[in-house]
């Protein structure tokens, strides 16, 4: 049996999008590809995103910031002293990009003008930082990227 070019290229054409399937399928169906989206109602967290600006500017308006740094064994979140720690409300939360598995979130409940997070609890690697936090009515955001060791 003789095969023409014509043929030819439509046999090319089935085993190629054959090979192409199977691999879709295989990342799809399995677990060892995780397909995670990071925020998971991103069309309602992109409404927000003006206020969310808002509390960015808020944040960067301020002569004395909060100062995240990654110390020996912990992670320090200092709040100038000039701000009443119990007056501090809000939350930390810490994203892990490559798995959704390890985020976390920590209330701001303050006794002294720092709040430690420790680090057994952090795989090495990136880690995003989120601190949304209010004081004295008004609302702030802080977003800072770490690596941990």
């Amino acid at each position: 049996m003789k095969i023409n070019w014509g043929t030819s290229i439509v046999i090319a054409f089935v085993l190629f999008a054959s090979f192409i399937l199977y691999f879709v399928l295989t990342v799809e169906s399995s677990s060892k590809y995780d397909n995670e989206l990071v925020v998971e109602e991103y069309y309602k967290h992109d409404a927000k995103f003006g206020d969310e600006m808002v509390r960015i500017q808020n944040a960067e308006n301020l002569k004395l910031k909060p100062v995240i740094t990654d110390v020996s064994d912990v992670i320090s979140i200092q709040f100038p002293n000039t701000f009443i720690p119990k007056d501090i409300k809000g939350k930390v939360s810490l994203y892990r990009p490559s798995n959704k598995k390890l985020d976390f979130e920590i209330p701001i409940s303050l006794s002294s003008s720092t709040l430690l997070i420790p680090k057994k609890s952090l795989v090495g690697g990136r880690w995003d930082i989120n601190m949304e936090w209010q004081y004295d009515g008004k609302s702030y955001l802080t977003k800072e990227v770490i690596y941990i060791k």
